[in-house]
Order: structure tokens, then sequence, then C-alpha cells
């Protein structure tokens, strides 16, 4: 059974359809039928059924693809795994965030030590984070959420406390620290319903035991902030800053109020040396 065999089956058994796997392997038709033809031989049994010039992957097939797909991934890890130990460090790391406001900072300092590193970011939510690991396609996950599934493995990475961001003509203001239910009533800036910001702020209203009344829900912390400054309402709201001339940050005292970030990634797949050190940065330096 040769390497190439299990790589043309893997493509024929996507598109079932020979024209369409030849063309996309670049490769002649017959040559394709003719390889394919020799795998089964070997295998000992047909993994295709074959049907009026069509072909569909059959239950033998099915079982087989499952460990070709295995093997040509093991492969693959093996082949980075050498190429560490040949000390090319650099490479890439693929990396899907619910935020970026957050990782910036540490971004830039990471770059700066590694330039070779070749980054690739994506925005993502909570359960497509969790499913982009699983699948192999990215890295690292950095989430606002923790995931909670088989294989994913997970390190909170920081946390950060939460203020009440009120204009600074807003009536509470000067106020040394508030209750949470102090702002009941208030119109509040939100975030749209499936961002993860909002998912961890409505546990926190529950606590409280208000119903926040939202007149804007958006969907990036920069939209909350500049709403906030212009008097439009108040809002739930990390990352502090003092430069802020006319918004003030008022301290909660209840609930406790603070949102902790997560890094994720698989127990299973083997990732890139850039990506465990880009994970060890995050973990020791956050």
């Amino acid at each position: 059974m040769e390497l190439l065999q299990l790589q043309y089956f893997r493509t024929v058994a996507k598109w079932e359809h020979m024209t369409r796997a030849a063309q996309e392997l670049r490769i002649a038709q017959p040559a394709l039928s003719k390889t394919i033809a020799r795998l089964e031989a070997h295998v000992g049994v047909p993994l295709f059924d074959r049907q009026s010039g069509r072909i569909r992957l059959n239950a033998f097939g099915r079982a087989f693809l499952v460990k070709t797909e295995a093997a040509l991934a093991l492969l693959e890890e093996a082949k980075m795994e050498v190429a560490e130990m040949a000390g090319l460090e650099g490479g890439g790391i693929q990396l899907a965030t619910s935020t970026l406001n957050r990782l910036s900072e540490p971004l830039g300092r990471f770059l700066s030590l590694h330039p070779n590193v070749n980054m690739q970011i994506t925005q993502a939510s909570a359960e497509e984070i969790a499913r982009l690991v699983e699948n192999g396609d990215i890295d690292l996950g950095f989430t606002a959420m923790p995931v909670k599934r088989s294989g994913i493995a997970q390190a909170s990475v920081l946390v950060e406390d939460l203020y009440l961001a009120v204009p600074k003509t807003h009536r509470l203001t000067g106020r040394k620290a508030i209750r949470l239910k102090d702002a009941a009533g208030e119109a509040f800036i939100g975030y749209k319903d499936d961002f993860v910001f909002q998912q961890t702020n409505d546990l926190l209203f529950r606590k409280a035991g208000i119903t926040p009344k939202f007149v804007c829900q958006v969907d990036e912390p920069g939209a909350v902030m500049s709403l906030v400054r212009a008097g439009l309402g108040v809002a739930l709201f990390g990352c502090r800053s003092d430069e802020e001339e006319n918004v003030a940050f008022l301290p909660i005292e209840h609930p406790i109020c603070q949102r902790e970030y997560w890094l994720v990634w698989s127990e299973k797949r083997h990732f890139s040396l850039a990506a465990r050190k880009f994970r060890d940065f995050l973990i020791n330096e956050l």
C-alpha cells in the first residue's frame, strides 16, 4: 500500500466522482481509476459501489476513510515534529479569538521577540472556537468563556475587573463604589446577544437581580465606549482607562464583577513549536 494511493483515495471519497477528483489531483482520470483499483485489490474489498458510471463510498470505504484520515494526519504531524527537531522554530500560528482588544498588546510583544512567526487571526464566537480547535483548523483559541469539551485543554490566563462606565455628568459619578443594582432603570449600552461579553454580562445582571434596559447593542467594545462617551447610556466595561476625559469608571462592590479569559487548544493534535511558544508566553505573561 502506497502513500499516494491513500491520498488519491481520500480525494475520490470527497468527490465521489472520478473526473472531478482527477481534476483536483491534476492527473489523468484512467490513471486515477487504476490507482484506486490497485488499492482495493490490496485491501481485499471494494471501497466504492459502482453503478451506471457513478461511484459511491460504501460501508467498507467509509470505515477505511476514517483510518486513512487519521494516518495522513499523523504523517503531517510527524513532518512538523521532524522539522522542529531540525531547528525550524518559526512557522505559523493560527489563532481564533472572540475579542481582540485584550490580545493586541501581548501579540505585539510576542511578535517583537519572534518576528519570523506568521500569525493568522480569525474572530469567532466561543462555540465556533471550540469547533475550530476540535477540527484542527486552528492551533489556539482565546475566549472569555470556558470551553467544556472532551479533548480540549484550557488555561485561565487573565481576570479583569469590570466597572460601570458612565458619562462624567452622570448622577453616580463621584461614588467610590456602587452596587450593580444601583444602576437598575438606567439606559444600558450592551453587546449583541450572541457576543461572548454579553453572555458573561447577563450572568452578572442576574446575580444583581436586575433586568437592564438596552438602548443599543453592538458587537465590539470600542463602539460601547463611544456611545457611553456620547451620553447615550451606561455600560459594564473592562479595560479601565484614566485617559477617558468624558467617562467615569465606577468600581462595583456587589456582585463581584469580573471577566475571565481562557486559552484553549486540542489535547489530541500536534501543533507547531511557534504555537506552543505563544501558548506558554500568554500563560506566563498575561
